[in-house]
């Protein structure tokens, strides 16, 4: 399964629906998000696995945004995130939930402990998100397992992302089985700071796959993305973006999320052919209907030396095309020709 994301091209591109901690933990509500997930046709539908002691300081504040969805600016971080976590046995049993549904499992795990434990369960790669770019001992410890790795660049600079690129390598892992995503971690993300552009920047300077991981609202600009060349999309999405929590206000409604992929596989299509300009089989069956051929303005007798003014142009292109009507000007007529009727090279001498 890992060839997944390793085989991944603009014409296939991996959509990752992404419930994160949307299921404000509940079990039932964690197996709705994975019901709309696979609705939607995405790939996968990826949680995160984490245990708020090993993640964050029981003093820490929360970010601006959490303050805003969360309605609580005096509430710490980790009393937010421990409501947040997703218990062990969750995972199997969402695990085999989502295969019923046709949809694979994902998860971020956010310390060494919940990598090892994904990787038991077989995780088919690692996402390392963007908050974890400058861990230099997590970034190791995912590299090592050996298996294809996303990696998401939010708040970090170029030199960031190459520092990260080489701890990857320096474990063996070779820079086809990395794929890099353009990523801004502001919820939602004003769209004058998206600079998508950067996702383009990093494939040319860093000779890896790129992706791009949304947090601005609606569809667009993932579905830009894909038109620029992303080959991975991840996209929060919840049941009611009214819901009590930090992500919910940024992500897509159901509908939304459908809409999106339906619309990324449709770009992945359309972007997918040979490059070469050239009338596709359609447009030959279209081209004599829709082009247009020289015609007889009046009619006119055998032996008449054509003029311009004997002539029209007009639909269908069965006849002598109008590129060449300098070519039938000034040539006699060996037989008598009616009004509006076809001009052919067997007419002229």
């Amino acid at each position: 399964m890992s060839s997944l994301i390793m085989n991944r091209t603009v014409n296939n591109v991996l959509i990752i629906a992404e419930a994160g901690v949307n299921h404000n933990g509940d079990l039932a509500l964690a197996r709705k998000l994975i019901e709309a997930a696979a609705d939607a046709g995405a790939d996968f539908v990826k949680f995160q696995t984490f245990k708020a002691d090993k993640l964050v300081s029981k003093t820490a504040g929360k970010a601006v945004y959490q303050m805003q969805n969360t309605h609580d600016q005096l509430e710490s971080q980790y009393a937010m995130l421990k409501k947040l976590e997703m218990p062990d046995e969750w995972h199997f049993e969402l695990i085999k939930y989502a295969a019923e549904k046709g949809i694979r499992f994902l998860s971020t795990g956010f310390d060494e402990e919940s990598i090892d434990f994904l990787d038991r369960l077989g995780m088919p790669f690692f996402k390392i998100p963007s908050g974890e770019i400058t861990n230099k001992p997590y970034i190791q410890h995912v590299a090592q397992k050996g298996k294809p790795i996303i990696l998401s660049t939010g708040m970090a600079d170029i030199t960031e992302v190459q520092e990260a690129i080489a701890l990857i390598t320096a474990t063996g892992l070779s820079a086809e089985m990395i794929t890099v995503l353009h990523c801004n971690t502001e919820y939602p993300t004003p769209m004058h700071e998206v600079n998508l552009l950067a996702m383009n920047v990093m494939a040319e300077s860093l000779n890896v796959k790129v992706g791009y991981s949304d947090h601005t609202l609606g569809i667009e600009v993932p579905i830009a993305a894909v038109a620029l060349g992303a080959t991975v999309i991840e996209k929060h999405f919840t049941l009611d973006r009214s819901l009590p929590g930090p992500d919910h206000p940024a992500s897509l409604e159901p509908s939304e999320l459908k809409a999106m992929v339906s619309a990324i596989r449709n770009i992945s299509i359309a972007i997918a052919g040979s490059a070469v300009k050239e009338p596709t089989s359609s447009e030959l069956r279209n081209r004599l209907v829709g082009r247009k051929s020289l015609h007889f303005s009046v009619s006119l007798a055998a032996g008449t030396v054509i003029e311009r003014e004997h002539l029209k142009i007009m639909r269908p292109g069965t006849g002598v095309s109008p590129m060449r009507i300098d070519d039938v000007i000034g040539r006699q007529l060996i037989s008598d020709v009616a009004l509006d009727e076809l001009l052919l090279l067997t007419n002229l001498k």
